[in-house]
């Protein structure tokens, strides 16, 4: 049985005093982390398994927090500079969210139509959402058009975070910000409903690679940003299997939480179900247990 790889790469030199991120030692981390999840000498050939330079790119961020729990734009630009000297045009790759104001409020430099590399929102005008309704399992949804018409591979470049719902947020939620009614999936801390989603032929089909923001991490009071809840980690996690990815961020968040003397996420009644749920015969997203995952760490 083949295991799923999940890449932890950590430093202590990434973010200052003041949280501000040395790029030098972050692209180091990419990098790094990109070969040893595709055994690669250079991280070009490693983003060549998943993309090549015919495809458009949109790289998937998590802006709902605000500053302090989203995806960092350094974070988000950092990937796109390792994807331009792999060989992908600037203007085939596209840094998206649902909406411009919430990109905007963390600090993502806005382009539609200007040349280089482009960052929108699905409320921009002229975008928005399909005309037909995309529905699988329990999910009926109209999906952003960026996913239908502007790009056709996604990098998901979540931030890792607990929910106050779900459990956590990180790989597989982030598609809650590609549907026009994430609202009505919450239910039952999302399960299974996340899930059904991520199997979205449409989602799944494009989601290549997962590439997590787990610089600082909201152990509790997520998904917003509560600076008190919020710690440093310094890492950043890899994957090709966002269901890995998840469970693995799932334990990350534990292990702080415990580390603050607060229950893990099981004990709070925050068990993260729809990251099993996703993982079963029905879905069969990744893997979801110690056993199916090899979790490699690294630190620079």
């Amino acid at each position: 049985m083949s295991k799923s790889k999940v890449v932890i790469v950590r430093s202590e030199k990434v973010l200052g005093k003041s949280k501000q991120i040395d790029s030098f030692v972050l692209s180091k981390m990419l990098k790094k982390g990109l070969q040893t999840l595709s055994g690669d000498l250079d991280f070009r050939d490693s983003i060549r398994r998943h993309y090549s330079p015919q495809d458009v790119l949109g790289l998937k961020v998590n802006c709902l927090a605000g500053k302090g729990a989203s995806t960092r734009p350094e974070f988000a630009l950092a990937f796109a500079n390792l994807l331009k000297q792999s060989g992908i045009k600037e203007k085939n790759i596209i840094i998206w969210d649902r909406s411009n104001d919430e990109l905007e409020e963390v600090g993502f430099p806005l382009n539609y139509k200007g040349d280089g590399l482009r960052c929108f929102g699905t409320d921009t005008d002229g975008i928005g959402y399909s005309r037909d309704l995309y529905e699988h399992l329990n999910v009926g949804s109209l999906v952003s058009n960026i996913l239908l018409n502007y790009t056709n591979v996604q990098v998901n470049l979540p931030a890792l975070k607990d929910h106050s719902l779900a459990g956590i947020s990180c790989a597989l939620k982030n598609y809650y910000g590609a549907i026009n009614n994430p609202n009505k999936y919450h239910e039952d801390g999302g399960d299974p409903f996340i899930a059904d989603l991520n199997a979205l032929p449409l989602i799944r089909n494009q989601n290549r690679l997962i590439v997590c923001d787990a610089l600082t991490v909201q152990f509790k009071g997520g998904p917003s940003y509560h600076p008190s809840w919020n710690e440093v980690y310094g890492g950043v996690l890899i994957s090709s299997d966002p269901v890995a990815l998840d469970f693995i961020g799932s334990q990350i968040i534990d292990q702080l939480r415990q580390k603050k003397g607060l229950p893990i996420l099981e004990k709070s009644g925050l068990s993260p179900k729809y990251i099993f749920t996703a993982a079963d015969k029905n879905h069969n997203l990744g893997k979801a247990s110690s056993e199916e995952i090899e979790k490699i760490e690294i630190n620079i």
